[in-house]
C-alpha cells in the first residue's frame, strides 16, 4: 500500500506553483556556466528527440560517478534485449559531456528536468518509460511521484545513504517512507544503507543487499596508441598518480613528491585534478613552487626533466591508471568522502588513500583487509607509502590483491540485470507497456 505524507503533499503543492522560481534559478545557473545553453530546454522537460517505438527503459543517475557505474549494466541489458530503447538522464554539464563520449550511439542522453510539476509532466508525457531505474540516493519527490502515478514500475539500484543524508531524512520520515514505497525493489550497496532505509520505513521485503555496481563496471577506457607513446616517453622512470584531487590536496601531494624525489630523483608524478577547470590554478601553484612541469591540456608531453605532469583533462583516468603502478586516490585527505577505488584496482594499481573515504567505506575496508590499499594521513605518510611502493614486488603484490577484490563484482551487475529483466517480463505479460507516441 502506498504511504502518505503531509510533508510530501506540501512539497508537491509547492512544486505545482514553482515554475517562476525554477526559471529564475535556471537563469542564474546558466550565467554561472552550470547549465548547457543549447539544451537548457531539457531541464524544462522539453525533449530534444522523439520517443523511440517499443519498450523504453529509463535510467537516472545524479552525477558522473553514478552514470559511469551504469555503463556495464546498460551494455549487458542491450545484449539481452536488443529490442529495447534506453534513455539516460543526468543533471550536470560534466556528466552530459562524459556520457556523450561513453554511451553507445543509440542510447539517448537527456538532462533530468527540474523537480517542478509542469516540467516533470512534460518529460514523462513525452518519454512514457516502461521501467524507471534510479541509482544511489538522489530522490526527487515530484519526479518519483509522477512516475509512479503513470503506472511505471520503479527500481532503486546501487542505493547508498550517507550518515548526513539519513540524519536529514529522519526529520521527514513520513515523506521518505512515502517515496520509498513507490519502488518495487531497492538493491543496496551495503548493510548499513539497508538498515538506514528500513529505519526510514522501507519494507524489508523490498530491499536486498547486493554490493556496489561500481564493482561490476568495465575497466575505464584508454587510448592505447597514446598509452604506448607516453610509456615510451617516460621509459623506466618511477611513476605514481594522484587521481581526482581536490582543492587543498595538491599542496599535500606536491609536498609528498618533494620527499619522494630525495630517494627517487627521477620519479614522475601524474597530477589529475577531479575538476579539470582547476588546471590554471594548479599551474600557478606549480610555477610559484618552481616545479619542472608539463600540462596535458596544452598538448605538452612530459620530457626527461618533467617532475610533475598536470593531467587536467576529462575522461583519461583509464590512461593514467594504466601508466602508474601506484595510485593515490584524492578526495580523501580533505573531507570529500573519497572516490571509487575499483577504478585503479581493476587496472592493476596499488592504492593509497587518506582517512576521509565515507563514500566508499565498505569497499576500502575490503581492500585494506586484502592488503590491497593503505591509508595515509598527511604529506609525510603519503611520501613514505609511495617510497615503499616504488619497490616493484611490493606494488605488484598490492595491485594483484586489489584486482582480485575488484573482479568479484560481476555478480552485482548480474543481480541488477536480473531484477530489470524480471520487471520487464512482468510488465509485458500484463500488457502494461506504453504504446509509442
Amino acid at each position: 500500500m502506498r504511504s502518505r505524507s503531509l510533508f510530501l503533499w506540501l512539497y508537491l503543492l509547492f512544486s505545482r506553483h514553482a515554475t517562476g522560481l525554477a526559471e529564475r534559478m535556471l537563469a542564474r545557473r546558466l550565467m554561472r556556466g552550470k547549465e548547457d545553453a543549447a539544451r537548457i530546454h531539457e531541464r524544462r522537460g522539453v525533449a530534444s528527440l522523439p520517443r523511440p517505438e517499443g519498450v523504453l527503459v529509463w535510467f537516472h543517475a545524479a552525477s558522473v560517478g553514478e552514470a559511469l557505474s551504469l555503463l556495464e549494466l546498460i551494455r549487458r541489458l542491450r545484449e539481452e534485449r536488443e529490442d529495447l530503447s534506453i534513455l539516460v538522464t543526468t543533471g550536470t554539464v560534466t556528466s552530459a559531456s562524459v556520457m556523450g563520449r561513453r554511451l553507445p550511439v543509440d542510447v539517448i542522453h537527456h538532462y533530468v528536468p527540474l523537480d517542478v510539476t509542469a516540467y516533470v509532466t512534460r518529460f514523462l508525457d513525452h518519454w512514457k518509460p516502461d521501467l524507471a531505474i534510479w541509482t544511489e540516493s538522489e530522490l526527487w519527490p515530484s519526479l518519483i511521484t509522477a512516475t509512479h502515478t503513470q503506472g511505471c514500475p520503479m527500481l532503486l539500484l546501487n542505493a547508498r545513504l550517507s550518515v548526513s543524508s539519513a540524519r536529514n531524512w529522519r526529520w521527514f520520515k513520513g515523506m521518505a517512507r512515502a517515496l520509498l514505497s513507490r519502488f518495487d525493489l531497492v538493491q543496496a550497496q551495503d548493510d548499513v544503507t539497508a538498515s538506514r532505509l528500513r529505519g526510514l520505513g522501507l519494507l524489508p521485503s523490498r530491499i536486498e543487499v547486493t554490493g556496489t555496481l561500481k564493482e561490476g563496471a568495465a575497466a575505464l577506457p584508454c587510448d592505447e596508441a597514446l598509452r604506448q607513446s607516453l610509456s615510451q616517453t617516460i621509459g623506466a622512470r618511477p611513476i605514481w598518480v594522484a587521481a581526482s584531487t581536490h582543492a587543498g590536496e595538491e599542496d599535500l601531494v606536491l609536498a609528498a613528491h618533494r620527499i619522494v624525489l630525495r630517494s627517487n630523483p627521477r620519479a614522475l608524478l601524474l597530477l589529475v585534478p577531479r575538476h579539470p577547470e582547476r588546471g590554471a590554478d594548479i599551474e600557478r601553484l606549480l610555477q610559484s613552487d618552481g616545479w619542472h612541469y608539463a600540462q596535458r591540456s596544452t598538448g605538452a608531453m612530459p620530457d626527461r626533466d618533467t617532475q610533475v605532469y598536470l593531467a587536467d583533462t576529462l575522461g583519461e583516468l583509464g590512461l593514467w591508471y594504466r601508466l602508474a603502478p601506484i595510485s593515490f586516490l584524492g578526495g580523501s585527505l580533505v573531507e570529500i568522502g573519497g572516490h571509487n577505488p575499483f577504478e585503479p584496482a581493476a587496472l592493476g594499481s596499488a592504492i593509497l588513500h587518506g582517512p576521509y573515504v565515507s563514500n566508499f567505506t565498505d569497499i576500502f575496508e575490503r581492500l585494506q583487509a586484502a592488503g590491497a590499499a593503505r591509508q595515509v594521513r598527511d604529506a609525510a605518510s603519503l611520501a613514505q607509502g609511495v617510497d615503499e611502493l616504488m619497490n616493484p614486488e611490493y606494488a605488484a603484490e598490492m595491485a594483484n590483491a586489489a584486482w582480485e577484490v575488484s573482479s568479484t563484482g560481476a555478480e552485482v551487475t548480474d543481480r541488477a540485470l536480473d531484477a530489470i529483466l524480471e520487471r520487464l517480463e512482468i510488465g509485458e505479460a500484463a500488457g502494461q507497456h506504453h504504446a509509442s507516441t
